[in-house]
């Protein structure tokens, strides 16, 4: 006769009654059964049990304070993980009401007392073994429909069964679609004459022969295959060997055909190709626009030396007029032609570098002298430059690895909108540029006015194309800047400073002599 106990091995019972005296009955009357038994005197502590130890059953009294046996119950349904825990209600009243409310949040028995043990027994067992099956079952069909999930996902694409000969032994209507034939002519057929012919190279150099004969798993993108009616297509396909224990018996490969997906790469690259010449040409024309806005100031700027260099001409041809010319003075006097033709060379190779497209892209640089040429070209904007820009740049700072011309760009967009918002609060304190290097991947430029600052709703839509908090503005600086910025690989945002005014900052990457091709 087979063990009761051997039986009901690993099943949990949760016993619940406020009465000590009827939890010893029942624990005694269980105890050696075979089960787990776990005690509650109240509901908030048999919930907690339940929930922790997934009892197969539970006997629940109903009488008790606070929380009583329907709460409870009701609790324990509602809990996904208790859900399915078989509830036996104990009770002293056993009219209809009381059981048929009971029934109705989900108890599975009912018990009166005072109960008889070898009922309490006997139930125990009966519903201990359901809930047991019932589990079993449920943890079946969730393996099940695991399993079809994952048919289903490849129904889309073409499977094959082979044997270690490469005969194909089975094939899902998707194979005989993408191969168009049907799955009845393709069994039998050989894997590889099928969709390679009869090729020049070796038989181990075909895709999935590998797999059949020595279980080795393969993966490829861009195969070309043939289909039945010998045209070609390209294919992306992964086999798997197919085992018994230790023995092979071919392998199941997964194949799709991918001309669309190769046509729709081709296209999105062409894409980015147009995008990026299109974001190149709005910049390029960014800097034009720029440069009309700033035309007053490079006037006036150019205009200083060619006048000084005239004065200076003038005063040398009177000098030389003499039948004794002050040679000394005279050469002093040619020194100083010659240095302001050279400022006058200095600005006008600023607006060139500043105008010209990007030609060699990204290259090694340095911030301090790019910033410095940024600065003195900014000031050139006669509108904006009382308070000054002063430029701080840290001892630690590396050489970054950008193009020149879109970061200076960006750089004296910032810096122009600084002076702006100085000017506009008639603050006369200089623009501050900071260069500091956080971290050694990354070098960080910030830029700081003493302007009014920007409201909170502002702030989450700075960087949006045609926001602008200008009266006359359009809106496509501070977009076209994150745009050249995150083509260098670094950010570009908004900080609140803590003094009145504005701080925008961007980071670029810090140049690696290794791994960069100057």
């Amino acid at each position: 006769m087979t063990d009761p106990a051997q039986e009901i091995t690993n099943i949990t019972v949760l016993l619940v009654d406020d009465n000590p005296q009827n939890l010893k009955v029942l624990y005694e009357t269980l105890k050696d059964k075979g089960y787990r038994l776990l005690i509650a005197n109240d509901g908030e502590k048999a919930l907690d049990l339940a929930h922790r130890h997934t009892p197969e059953v539970i006997l629940l009294d109903i009488m008790m304070p606070e929380l009583d046996g329907y709460q409870v119950c009701e609790r324990l349904k509602a809990d996904p993980v208790t859900a399915d825990c078989a509830v036996v209600f104990l009770s002293a009243l056993d009219d209809v009401g009381a059981k048929v409310r009971g029934f109705s949040l989900g108890g599975a028995d009912y018990i009166s007392k005072p109960f008889q043990a070898q009922e309490v027994i006997a139930r125990v067992k009966t519903h201990a073994q359901v809930t047991r099956l019932e589990r079993e079952l449920q943890a079946r069909n969730r393996q099940l429909e695991s399993d079809q999930a994952r048919i289903l996902n490849s129904i889309s694409e073409g499977i094959y069964g082979l044997n270690k000969e490469g005969r194909i032994i089975f094939a899902n209507p998707a194979a005989a679609t993408i191969v168009r034939s049907s799955a009845d002519e393709l069994i039998g057929k050989n894997f590889f004459e099928l969709h390679f012919g009869r090729p020049e190279q070796k038989l181990d150099d075909l895709p999935a022969h590998a797999t059949c004969c020595q279980g080795l798993a393969e993966k490829q993108r861009g195969v070309e295959m043939l289909r039945a009616d010998g045209t070609r297509f390209p294919a992306e396909y992964c086999s798997t060997p197919k085992r018994e224990g230790d023995e092979l018996y071919g392998a199941v490969v997964v194949f799709s055909d991918i001309t669309a997906e190769l046509e729709n790469e081709k296209a999105l690259d062409d894409a980015r190709t147009m995008v990026q010449e299109q974001r190149d040409q709005l910049a390029h024309v960014s800097r034009l626009t720029t440069m009309g806005e700033m035309a007053a100031g490079v006037a006036h700027e150019v205009n200083q030396p060619l006048t000084a260099i005239t004065n200076y001409a003038r005063v040398a041809k009177r000098m030389i007029s003499k039948d004794e010319p002050d040679l000394p003075l005279l050469a002093e006097t040619l020194e100083k032609i010659e240095a302001q033709s050279h400022r006058a060379s200095e600005v006008i190779r600023r607006i060139r570098g500043f105008m010209k497209k990007p030609a060699a892209g990204k290259e090694v640089l340095s911030l301090t002298s790019l910033l410095e040429d940024t600065r003195q070209f900014a000031e050139v904007d006669i509108r904006n430059n009382e308070g000054g820009v002063e430029v701080t740049v840290a001892d630690n700072v590396q050489e970054v690895y950008a193009d020149p011309v879109q970061v200076q760009q960006v750089a004296l967009n910032l810096i122009r909108n600084a002076l702006e918002a100085t000017r506009s609060a008639q603050s006369s304190e200089p623009v501050r540029v900071n260069v500091t290097m956080p971290d050694s991947k990354f070098v960080r430029v910030e830029v700081t006015d003493s302007g009014t600052g920007l409201a909170d709703e502002d702030e989450a839509k700075l960087f949006l194309p045609f926001f602008t908090t200008k009266a006359d503005g359009m809106g496509i600086g501070l977009p076209m800047c994150r745009s050249l910025i995150q083509a260098q690989g670094g950010e570009i945002g908004y900080q609140r400073p803590e003094t009145p005014g504005a701080c925008f900052f961007f980071t670029l990457p810090a140049a690696k002599t290794e791994a960069v091709e100057v």
